[in-house]
């Protein structure tokens, strides 16, 4: 395919350029098309780049900034104080065509606020939403969104979520009428807080969306809904659970290798299965989550994510890139948003 090109905040996240500059060189090469903007301080990055072949080398450039959102600075300061931060220009990059898309592992709330008025959000979507694709015991894909960019939501936003979860499940994975839910703390029609309710009561009216109801936090992994529903609190808390769940799997099943020879023989017995759950749930297989909802493509990678899943994250993006994923999104919004409006 021809050339594509991923602005990445190099400073961002618990690491930095530790992190981003070797893993952007495993993507490199890995993906021959791809060229990649290095946004950040020059003197940081080039001491990773020294061992960088000639060919790989030559599709890196480096856009020199010192200044960097902190994960303490507050959404509203960043926004008006970080003008020359390495994510603020990574974004500026998408926003002018320089770039198909944004890479960053830095402070989730501030590069929502950026996002959102840099690249604007798609007709009738007020906010972003970051999604990841989670793991199934049927090994179907399930969206799960908001995971953390909006704290609080009212039922007109989580409406929105639904929307376009449902066309994300539907046009990237093309799922047929894709099933979707709200995360609730019961499946009665009385149970949740009063924006659950209201978010429900408004799914209930388009058939453009195959809603299903309310689900419990048990569910999630289930495989019997496509899409789930949440605001940012409760989705960063139940993705960041499940993570500590699986570190607390591996490090029982390596435990109990250390045991008696029954209880060594048993885990021996159970460990491929078990190794092949955590693999799905370990978030080294599945970081970068998108801020969907959004004219251009941004990606949010964990904070603390090692080089293996900061180039998931890196992988994720491209993908999407290339998949053009804002007008698959808007092109499918703008039908059933002017279904329901008639």
């Amino acid at each position: 395919m021809t050339n594509l090109t991923l602005a990445l905040d190099a400073m961002g996240g618990d690491f930095g350029p530790r992190i981003t500059v070797p893993a952007s060189l495993q993507a490199l090469r890995s993906t021959p098309f791809l060229k990649i903007v290095l946004v950040g301080d020059k003197s940081q990055i080039d001491v990773h780049l020294a061992s960088a072949e000639p060919d790989i080398r030559s599709r890196i450039e480096i856009k020199h900034t010192t200044e960097v959102v902190a994960m303490s600075d507050r959404p509203v300061h960043a926004l008006r104080s970080r003008k020359q931060s390495s994510m603020r220009i990574a974004i500026e990059l998408v926003r002018d065509g320089h770039a198909q898309a944004c890479l960053s592992a830095g402070n989730t709330g501030a590069l929502m606020a950026m996002s959102k008025v840099l690249l604007k959000t798609l007709p009738g979507i007020d906010r972003p939403a970051l999604v990841s694709c989670l793991p199934a015991v049927n090994n179907t894909p399930v969206y799960l969104l908001d995971l953390g960019a909006n704290i609080s939501c009212d039922s007109e936003t989580l409406f929105q979520f639904a929307v376009m979860g449902s066309v994300l499940s539907e046009t990237v994975d093309k799922t047929v009428s894709p099933k979707v839910a709200l995360l609730n703390v019961g499946i009665e029609e009385i149970k949740g807080n009063d924006q659950v309710q209201q978010a429900g009561q408004l799914l209930q009216q388009i058939p453009q969306v195959n809603y299903i109801g309310f689900i419990e936090g048990d569910e999630i992994y289930s495989g019997n809904v496509d899409v789930i529903v949440c605001d940012g609190f409760v989705g960063n808390i139940t993705l960041k659970t499940s993570e500590g769940i699986a570190r607390l799997l591996v490090h029982q099943l390596k435990k109990g290798l250390g045991e008696g020879f029954f209880v060594r023989l048993l885990a021996k017995i159970i460990a491929p299965r078990i190794r092949s759950l955590l693999n799905q749930m370990n978030p080294d297989h599945y970081n970068g989550a998108s801020l969907i909802g959004l004219r251009g493509i941004v990606v949010k990678s964990h904070g603390g994510a090692d080089e293996a899943a900061f180039l998931q994250a890196i992988n994720l993006a491209v993908t999407e890139a290339q998949r053009r994923l804002p007008q698959m999104i808007e092109d499918r919004l703008e039908s059933i948003l002017l279904d329901i409006n008639s």
